[in-house]
């Protein structure tokens, strides 16, 4: 299997910030320079093995299969496989409301 290309959308990489900005701002920009390093591993893991994501429950209720996902506790990486690359779309906090988010993000 040939190694896909892993595209960041803009609304992934706005939500790169938003964690790095609220990490470094509540916790420590040390510790948020880490966790973006780790979630920056998790993403280019997909070049190689894209389809080891689950389907997101939230979207397999609506019967939807296109995207996957991947988890980085208790961040949630939501991307889709298409042709010789892979879409990351969203990453987000797996305790806020991912249902309106999906929503709003992906299916609108």
């Amino acid at each position: 299997m040939t190694a896909r290309r892993v595209m960041v959308t803009d609304g992934a990489a706005r939500d790169l910030e938003e964690i790095y900005e609220y990490v470094a701002r509540h916790d420590a920009p040390g510790k948020a320079a880490h966790l973006l390093d780790r979630i920056e591993s998790v993403l280019s893991g997909l070049s190689e093995s894209p389809n080891r994501g689950a389907y997101p429950r939230e979207l397999l209720a609506l019967g939807i299969r296109e995207y996957r996902e991947v988890f980085f506790k208790p961040y949630r990486v939501i991307y889709r496989v298409l042709d010789k690359a892979v879409y990351v779309l969203v990453i987000v906090d797996g305790r806020r409301d991912i249902q309106t988010l999906l929503q709003r993000r992906l299916l609108e």
